[in-house]
């Protein structure tokens, strides 16, 4: 076939780009992943590399899947040889599976997750036995991944994040490492760390690499980090051909490491580097791109790109307000009731900012009878049941690995009590061995009581026998092997309500699937393990589903019929803790951009002046976005209702939701004289304004009296946020009934917290 057939201009000046770096600018829907697909065969048709010497890398499974079959299609599947097309930190798998002995591991590493990673702090914790260090295991992984992601090593931590807790965490930092070097295993951020680590230290793996892999492609470019920059330019070292396609107008992970400068200075990095624009959208209707232009365009941080299509105008967006959250909700559901009814094989999306959102759309769908899907709920791969037994084929693969074997060392329970595991875990230590090694002398060593050896020997007797038919059983026997030795169904259908294990155990039968058609592919073992762990939820969306709810970021590569973006509020979206860095509202547009590209031909937004229970301000009233202000104003409907927050007095709806009249509250005695003085919150009921009321005059006496209502932080105060962790106050001043604190934190820079919700602790 002509493997420039079909393609625009623009498109097969990409494909055929020559030697050197080039980056390719595609906007939302321009065929960036066509462009990459035909870049690949046009290498390979034209004999300029054979197949095995082509690395793409992208950054999810489900887009090098997507991107592979693209290419098998174009170029046929008949070829003994295919170019290596994967996502990041499988391509780092790949390459540490045979080289990592060069820096000190075995080649059977395992690959925490976050869940391993918390188990293995949580430990060191525990270990640490420090009443005065308050911190979550949670956080210190955050800690680590910044020190990880930005270069900074165990020993120079407090120095380059100097804090009250820097001397802690840097301890249980450095703790964390010789504990996963201890386990011959790898975080994530690792995977990245130590290829890039081997290649910078191991000049003939660089060039080994270098020379094999002449010609490497990245998707989604603007989204990496820095130790993806330094793999590839280590990668591209020995010939330049570096072909990358991204947007910057949809770098939207900074909070992940991405680095927009990546994109931003591509020319700098790569001199001599070509850049082709692709600005011809294949996806949305005139208008829906026109709405997005005119948000993004408000951004400073971009190379600039004019979105066109030659699709039709299509519908206008549609705007609209409701009273509550739940309301926004109800609309939302009778409108994809409607839009379902008329279309039944639409895709619809409801994306939200925040995933504490979805529950008001769960219930609105459930009540209508619509049958929908949720991305960011469990991931099969995470779900307890199926964790288990991969912990078991962990232990067999690497007996090294102490967090696998703690998750299942007394999973079924099998007579192994904390005593005995705080033994051999605390032996382990002292000797600096791996605890299964422990295990096994105190199993047999005749001065450990039999109520301890005992149940010790019949796990170690299962391990060696799980081990000696590893070679002969394929993956899917082994976990029937210890499905039946550990009696696993056994202990759901005690431990669990029938429907309960019966959904346990239909995952564990589609876990024994997936390890058969793993090996169906030739893959072993370490292939299914890795594969395990490096999976995301968005590689189980459902492409079926007829309505998918997700926050905007994992809205990213996809797209839909119908879009809704509800909650469209000032301090929702935009994010309340992106309100003092224009760095983070340009973020935060970004966002907002990518969400309105992914309709196709019919867009809805909405929001409600009062949503329960979100943040700080919970109770009061918002004003709709600064987005939604920025587009043009022709191209929406709905736009002229009422911007409740700027209505004086305070506005009607608002009252009218709490079942309290508007004329009633403000005749209330007090309140017109208060009005007068100061900007109340808006109140629900008479009850709720005379207890405002009242606490206003308790305030009022207890200043009068030296007392205080509650602490008071002054510029220069050093505090500590059970989020943002420690910091300086900056500044602090009053805004209408409250005090606004400016805190600069050392881990995300400065934040603008109301005092008396910020619930800071001084240092």
């Amino acid at each position: 076939m002509d493997i420039l057939a079909g393609l625009n201009p623009q498109q097969r000046i990409a494909v055929e780009h020559g030697q050197g770096p080039a980056l390719v600018l595609a906007g939302a829907g321009s065929g960036k992943t066509r462009v990459i697909a035909h870049r690949i065969a046009y290498l390979i048709g034209n004999m300029a590399a054979r197949p095995e010497n082509i690395l793409a890398v992208t950054f999810t499974n489900k887009a090098a899947r997507e991107m592979r079959e693209r290419v098998q299609k174009i170029v046929g599947v008949s070829r003994s040889a295919e170019p290596l097309i994967s996502t990041f930190h499988s391509f780092c798998v790949r390459l540490l599976r045979r080289e990592i002995p060069h820096i000190g591991y075995k080649r059977d590493f395992s690959i925490y997750d976050t869940d391993d990673q918390k188990r293995l702090i949580r430990q060191i914790l525990d270990e640490e036995k420090n009443p005065d260090l308050d911190i979550s295991p949670r956080e210190v992984i955050s800690r680590i991944s910044y020190a990880k992601n930005h270069g900074v090593s165990p020993d120079q931590y407090t120095a380059r994040f100097p804090s009250q807790i820097a001397d802690d965490v840097q301890h249980i930092y450095g703790q964390y490492n010789a504990r996963l070097q201890q386990s011959n295993s790898l975080d994530f951020d690792d995977l990245l760390l130590k290829s890039v680590d081997l290649l910078r230290k191991v000049p003939e793996a660089r060039k080994y690499y270098g020379d094999w892999y002449k010609y490497i492609l990245v998707d989604e470019y603007q989204d990496t980090n820095r130790p993806q920059y330094e793999l590839l330019r280590l990668l591209t070292s020995v010939h330049k051909n570096l072909f990358v396609v991204g947007d910057e107008d949809q770098s939207i992970y900074k909070f992940r490491g991405a680095d927009i400068q990546n994109i931003l200075k591509f020319e700098k990095d790569f001199p001599g580097a070509r850049i082709i624009k692709l600005e011809q959208n294949y996806r949305s209707s005139q208008n829906i791109l026109r709405i997005a232009g005119a948000v993004v365009e408000n951004n400073t941080e971009r190379k600039g790109k004019t979105l066109w299509t030659e699709n039709d105008s299509g519908d206008i967006i549609t705007c609209h307000c409701e009273k509550s959250a739940r309301e926004e909700a109800g609309w939302v559901a009778s409108r994809i009731r409607e839009v379902l009814l008329e279309n039944p094989d639409c895709h619809v999306a409801v994306l939200y900012r925040a995933n504490f959102l979805s529950r008001n759309f769960e219930d609105a769908l459930t009540e209508k009878g619509i049958p929908y899907a949720v991305v960011g709920s469990v991931a099969f791969f995470s779900r307890m049941e199926v964790k288990d037994l991969l912990a078991y084929l962990r232990i067999v693969f690497n007996p090294e690995d102490d967090v696998a074997l703690l998750r299942i060392i007394n999973t079924p329970p099998r007579g192994i009590g904390n005593a005995a595991i705080d033994m051999l875990t605390e032996a382990a230590l002292n000797r600096n061995l791996p605890i299964l090694q422990v295990l096994r002398e105190k199993a047999r060593d005749p001065q450990v009581s039999r109520r301890f050896s005992r149940p010790l020997l019949r796990f170690q007797e299962l391990v060696d026998k799980w081990t000696a038919i590893q070679e002969s059983s394929s993956i899917a026997q082994l976990l029937e092997a210890v499905l039946n030795d550990t009696q696993y169904r056994e202990m759901l259908q005690k431990q669990e309500t029938a429907t309960e294990a019966e959904n346990r155990m239909a995952n564990i039968d589609e876990l024994i699937r997936a390890a058969a058609e793993s090996e169906e592919r030739g893959e072993t073992i370490a292939d299914f393990l890795d594969r395990a762990s490096l999976a995301s939820e968005l590689d189980h969306l459902d492409p079926n589903a007829r309505v998918a709810l997700m926050t905007l970021h994992s809205a990213k590569g996809l797209e839909f019929d119908v879009v809704f973006l509800a909650g469209m509020e000032e301090g929702l979206f935009p994010h309340s803790q992106s309100m003092d860095s224009n760095e983070d509202i340009e973020e935060e547009r970004r966002l907002c951009y990518v969400g309105i590209t992914r309709a196709k031909r019919k867009l809805f937004i909405t929001w409600t002046p009062f949503r329960k229970n979100y943040g700080p301000e919970a109770g009061f009233a918002s004003k709709m976005s600064r987005f939604l202000k920025e587009m043009p104003q022709d191209l929406i409907e709905g736009l002229d209702e009422p911007d409740y927050f700027d209505q004086r007095p305070q506005h009607r709806s608002y009252f009218h939701e709490a079942g309290a009249r508007y004329e009633e509250i403000s005749k209330h005695k007090g309140y017109q004289a208060k009005i007068r003085e100061e900007e109340l919150p808006q109140p629900k009921t008479i009850a709720e304004l005379k207890a405002y009321l009242q606490q206003k005059e308790r305030a009022s006496e207890a200043a009068g009296s030296g007392a205080s209502a509650g602490p008071v932080f002054k510029a220069g105060m050093r505090v500590r946020h059970e989020q943002f962790g420690e910091g300086i106050v900056l500044s602090r001043e009053r805004t209408g009934n409250d005090i606004k604190l400016v805190v600069a934190f050392s881990r995300v820079g400065k934040k603008s917290l109301i005092e008396r919700y910020a619930k800071l602790k001084a240092l």
